[in-house]
Formats: structure tokens, C-alpha cells, sequence
């Protein structure tokens, strides 16, 4: 019997979020609680939730939390494609909350975290023919051999016919010039169907602060859907010429670790199995609507992955 076909393959990072006992700084905060994290990871667990065939390929460490998140993320009904490497820890990022539940992150790991040790051998084991959309960011990438990886990765799935989806969840503290950053993106964006970007992404990766030129940068550059996230004011989108603005719907605010993923996960999902082309508005609206709402709805509750949608919770409304 053959494997199924997949909806989604997220490559990347898989980490642990440490998420605090109160709001305000790291330093006052007396107890933390582990959660999977790690934006790749989070998006195959969004997909999986909303009914759809979800796989992860990533690095972690051959320790405990490597062993935890291969268990949280099989239980979601992931299927995992995970490399254990003993020569790097699994990577751990400590989460500070503001009043508002925005965040800052504090990563003992840094660059040194398994997930860092992404290689042309995790692109070769990836099951990227049986996908239809891939799915990446750039937390992994920032050491050489990592961004060949992410450049062989879409280059693996444009020749497969696997649409390609692109956030880069910006990390700045990872990177020792963003100007790397820059040229990485620069060099993805032209294979991409979907791109995603929070608005204060724009600058570092386009060049544009202004989320409509950010949008048409993206464009020119070959990007089919330019997607810039606005948080509480929802999306700007662009396809070609058109242009759209889907509010996001009102929530109380627990955290808004995740939301931007929650928002690829629910846009991957509503958008058509088919080539994108130029989608009629109504459906291009309603994608762009479902992400916001599966945004917002991660907003709700602490940490990146326990707000995520199930598909049967919204059918019940």
C-alpha cells in the first residue's frame, strides 16, 4: 500500500517554548511549562488540527525534548520525519509577555540548537513527492549549510510541482548580519506561491516598511500571494493587481505567540488543491478570512500550539 498523499510539509524547526508563570520580565518569573514550538512545527500541527494530511521534516536533539516533541507532535497526527543528532541540543526558547501579550524571546540555545543543524541530507529524506504544499521559514537556516538546505528544499518541490508557501519568521538576534537574511529571502521569494510576512517583518525583508509597497515588492518579485499581516487590523494580501483587506476578528488577547502560523495554517487550508492562478475575490477573501480567524483564535489561550483550531470545535462554532 503506498503513503498517502499529503496537504502540507512543514520543514524546519521544532523546539521548545518555555512559557512563564506571569507577565513581565524573564528575570521575575519563578516557573516555566514546556510546550512544542518552533513556527515549521506549528503550522503542521494547525494543519492537522483542521482535518488536513500534515508531515514535519526537522532536526532535533537525540536528548529528552527531542524525544517530547517527536511524542506532542505524533499525537496531533503529524506524521514526523525528524533526524536525531547527537552533536546539538534540542533548541529551547524561554517566552516573556507583556501586558498586552506580546512577546520577547530568550534563547539559551541560539544558533547552536539542533535545529540549526539542517542539511542537504534532511532535503534528500523530506517525503516532498508525495506533498502538495511545502511549507518553510528561515529560523533553521542561518548557518551555511542551513540556507543551502532551504534553497535545495524549494528548488526539490518547484521541480516536483509542490506549491511553495514562505514566512520567514523573522528572528534578528540569529543572524550576525541581516543582510544574509535579506539575500536568503531574495533568493526564495521568485519560487513562492504564498509569502507571509507580519508588517514589522517588511523592512528587513523587502526593503518596504508600508505594507501595500511591501506587498507589490513581493509581486514583482514573482510572489503569486503576498500576504502582510497587520495583528489586531487582519491582512493585506495582494494577487497580481488585486488587492485585499480582511479585518481579523475581535478576541481577548492571552498571547499572541503563534498567531502568525495559526494564520498560514488556516489560509494553506482554505486555499484550493488545484494551481492558484487568480482565484475569484470571494474565495481569495475567504482564505485570507479563515487565516485570520485561526490567527486569532491562537491568540486566546497561552502559548503557540493549545489555541489552534480543531476542525470539529469550529464546526461547532
Amino acid at each position: 500500500m503506498s503513503p498517502s498523499r499529503l496537504d502540507v510539509l512543514c520543514f524546519g524547526e521544532a523546539l521548545v517554548d518555555f512559557l512563564p508563570d506571569r507577565r513581565g520580565r524573564l528575570r521575575d518569573c519563578e516557573r516555566f511549562e514546556a510546550h512544542s514550538g518552533g513556527a515549521p512545527a506549528n503550522v503542521a500541527v494547525g494543519i492537522a488540527r483542521l482535518g488536513l494530511r500534515a508531515a514535519f521534516c526537522g532536526v532535533v536533539g537525540d536528548d529528552e525534548f527531542g524525544r517530547l516533541l517527536e511524542r506532542k507532535l505524533r499525537a496531533e497526527g503529524v506524521e514526523t520525519s525528524l533526524r536525531f543528532s547527537g552533536d546539538a541540543r534540542t533548541g529551547v526558547w524561554f517566552v516573556a509577555l507583556d501586558r498586552r501579550g506580546d512577546r520577547t524571546f530568550f534563547s539559551p540555545s541560539g544558533t547552536h540548537g539542533a535545529d540549526k543543524l539542517i542539511s542537504a541530507i534532511d532535503v534528500r529524506r523530506a517525503p516532498m513527492a508525495r506533498a502538495r504544499w511545502l511549507h518553510c521559514g528561515t529560523s533553521s537556516h542561518v548557518l551555511r549549510p542551513g540556507r543551502s538546505a532551504l534553497l535545495g528544499a524549494v528548488e526539490r518541490a518547484r521541480s516536483l510541482g509542490v506549491r511553495i508557501s514562505f514566512d520567514p519568521n523573522v528572528r534578528a538576534h540569529l543572524w550576525r548580519d541581516l543582510r544574509e537574511l535579506r539575500t536568503l529571502c531574495e533568493r526564495v521569494f521568485p519560487s513562492c506561491d504564498v509569502v507571509k510576512l507580519a508588517r514589522e517583518e517588511t523592512e528587513t525583508c523587502t526593503g518596504e516598511s508600508d505594507p501595500r509597497r511591501a506587498a507589490a515588492a513581493l509581486v514583482s518579485r514573482g510572489v503569486k500571494l503576498a500576504c502582510i499581516t497587520l495583528g489586531a487590523q487582519g491582512v493585506f494580501a495582494r494577487q497580481g493587481k488585486r488587492q485585499f483587506r480582511v479585518p481579523a476578528p475581535r478576541v481577548r488577547v492571552v498571547d499572541t505567540t503563534g498567531a502568525g502560523d495559526g494564520f498560514v495554517a488556516g489560509l494553506l487550508a482554505r486555499l484550493p488543491a488545484e494551481d492558484l492562478g487568480p482565484l475569484p475575490d470571494a474565495a481569495l477573501r475567504d482564505a485570507l478570512g479563515f487565516g485570520c480567524a485561526v490567527g486569532s483564535r491562537v491568540c486566546t489561550r497561552l502559548g503557540a500550539v493549545s489555541g489552534l483550531p480543531h476542525v470539529a470545535g469550529l464546526a461547532s462554532g
